[in-house]
């Protein structure tokens, strides 16, 4: 890794260089980059001065433009306090952090100076500490919190300086919180309301509130900014959500009904109410109406992260659910102990996929097959149907050749174990649009190595067999999007999904019904049909089971529940078989506590 002051040191003898010569545009190029490299390194400034004693403070050879580098910003900032413009330096300076909130970009004398509050005007310390808070975190991580601390600073000296100024408390207030300085922050949002009773201080001082664990007291007062201003209906969302955290969620639904009453199409409403009933009753309904909502509004007020945050924990919906089978689970205990079993014996056959993936992995050990249950595991569940293996005895091979080398590329770079929620799994594998259909099928078959990234090495570390799941599940995203201008009736991705669904019992399975239903969730067209065709493949699941295991019927199952439109008793079926193989799962999955960290890992929780 670069060291900063090393790299920062180097563009200054360059700098030097170029003043000694004259070239002043070239100098201040490397200034920049020194800046850019380590902003509150002393040299920095030192030769930053230098350009101060030019005609206009040496302003004009930092110019600034839509597409400014930020080392050049920054040392504009500094020259433009120098030249005694300030204010118009920290208005760079707010830009820069919000452009990238890790810059020690305030961290000099100048903006912590006790006495600036005074040379600028208390309306402008307000639009720059609000400026500060739209780029950073609510709330500032602890640890990214050290760049941000001379602008708390400044808050502090501009409240001594104005400590009437209610716009100047509310934002001081506001900056504060997002940096931890809870109590602080409820002092000065007080006296902002003091001093400037309106929707605004009222809103800020109901975030304190909040942040300080007082949830009457924020509630109250953003009751009385709704009193200020009933038509910003963003305050309702407000209040909606923080009755919500704290367990209320009837009266929280009422206020996002009162904004809906108002505007149904208010998209921080609509995203606050479906999210709420889903956590009141969790019914998949909810879930698809904001997912419809979102492809019909694409132009919202700002990013929402509420289907996201329903789907994470809820297998298919945020993420790939690891294999049941004993050859899978036998394969993670293996990795976990680093020791190799000489013999593998199963008194079933289970699905090609997990019993190929672990003959893959675990070349040396004997894989012993001690019977083969009725229907047998090797036939199709249906006579017809696209033949993905072969089989000698009770080993399976490959029947279709390898893919191409560049589709092999392509899903190893895009595939992924976790997803915001189906509609963004589809988005995504829109890069597999051109990907041949032979190539795509090859890729169930012929998965490609993990990639050399953190996790690539995770997954052949701990779950290679989640590995394999995942280019297939991508294999069969990338179908969704082949011949898209095909009617849905008659189209080769239905009939080349469908006919997955119902070849050999697998992985495969899994993958094309997963398509499936996030076909039915991106369309709702193609609804009614989706539902009939799950419905149809987990009825056939449940009679298998009645005479052998079935080691993806809980997968069915969630993949089931996870279906737009599905009727009622295939929904019953679904949960009575969720319940009935849970039990089991979380016992094996509570062996491998290296696999719960990879899961934790893979969606970001730890």
């Amino acid at each position: 890794m670069n060291d900063p002051r090393l790299s920062a040191e180097g563009e200054l003898a360059l700098a030097r260089l170029a003043l000694d010569e004259g070239d002043l545009s070239h100098a201040a190029d490397h200034v920049a980059g020194a800046v850019a490299h380590a902003p509150t390194m002393p040299e920095v400034h030192e030769v930053l001065a230098q350009f101060a004693v030019l005609p206009g403070g040496g302003v004009p050879l930092f110019p600034v433009d839509d597409h400014v580098f930020i080392g050049t910003a920054v040392a504009r900032a500094h020259l433009l306090a120098a030249a005694g413009r300030p204010g118009e330096g920290l208005e760079l300076l707010a830009a820069a952090t919000g452009h990238a909130p890790g810059g020690d970009w305030a961290g000099v004398p100048w903006v912590a100076a006790p006495e600036l509050p005074a040379r600028l005007e208390p309306d402008l310390l307000a639009r720059i500490m609000m400026q500060v808070c739209a780029g950073i975190g609510d709330p500032v991580p602890e640890a990214d919190r050290a760049p941000l601390l001379p602008y708390l600073a400044l808050a502090r000296h501009s409240v001594d300086e104005y400590p009437g100024h209610g716009l100047l408390l509310g934002a001081a207030s506001a900056l504060a919180r997002r940096l931890g300085e809870v109590t602080l922050a409820v002092e000065w949002a007080s006296r902002g309301v003091a001093a400037l009773p309106s929707k605004l201080s009222e809103v800020w001082l109901g975030y304190a509130y909040r942040s300080a664990g007082r949830t009457t007291e924020a509630i109250e007062a953003l009751r009385r900014a709704v009193d200020h201003d009933p038509d910003d209906l963003s305050v309702y969302a407000d209040i909606a959500g923080t009755l919500a955290d704290h367990g209320r969620l009837d009266e929280a639904i009422g206020w996002t009904d009162r904004a809906l009453a108002k505007d149904p199409t208010f998209d921080c409403a609509v995203h606050t109410a479906h999210r709420l009933r889903y956590r009141r009753d969790g019914d998949l309904a909810h879930l698809v109406a904001l997912a419809d909502f979102q492809r019909d509004h694409p132009d919202n007020s700002h990013e929402h992260n509420d289907l996201a945050e329903c789907c994470q924990d809820r297998p298919w919906l945020g993420h790939l659910p690891t294999a049941a089978e004993a050859v899978a689970n036998v394969l993670r205990q293996a990795l976990a102990e680093q020791a190799t079993p000489h013999r593998l014996t199963v008194s079933g056959l289970e699905p090609p996929s997990a019993m190929r993936t672990v003959a893959t992995a675990l070349p040396d050990a004997e894989v012993v097959v001690t019977g083969i249950g009725e229907p047998d595991i090797r036939r199709p569940r249906r006579a017809g149907t696209r033949q993905l293996w072969r089989y000698e005895g009770t080993t399976a091979s490959p029947a279709l050749p390898p893919p191409s080398a560049a589709a092999g590329e392509r899903v190893r770079h895009l595939a992924y174990p976790a997803w915001p929620h189906p509609p963004a799994a589809y988005d995504r594998a829109v890069t597999l649009a051109a990907v041949d259909i032979d190539d795509l099928l090859g890729l169930l078959v012929h998965p490609p190595p993990v990639p050399d990234t953190e996790l690539g090495a995770a997954l052949a570390k701990h779950d290679p067999a989640l590995w394999v799941r995942c280019v297939q599940v991508w294999a069969c995203l990338g179908l969704l999007h082949h011949r898209t201008d095909e009617p849905w009736p008659e189209s080769t991705r239905r009939r080349v999904l469908v006919d997955l669904l119902w070849g050999v019992e697998d992985w495969t399975t899994e993958a094309a019904l997963f398509a499936l239903v996030t076909a039915a969730w991106v369309d709702p067209s193609v609804r009614a049909d989706v539902a009939g065709v799950v419905a149809e493949r987990l009825a056939d699941g449940v009679t298998v089971a009645n005479t052998r295991p079935v080691t993806i019927n809980w997968s069915l199952a969630q993949l089931a529940l996870a279906t737009p439109g599905l009727d009622n008793a295939a929904a019953a079926t679904a949960a009575r078989l969720i319940v009935e193989e849970t039990s089991a799962m979380e016992s094996a999955t509570a062996r491998g506590g290296p696999l719960r960290r990879l899961r934790r890992w893979l969606t970001g929780r730890g």
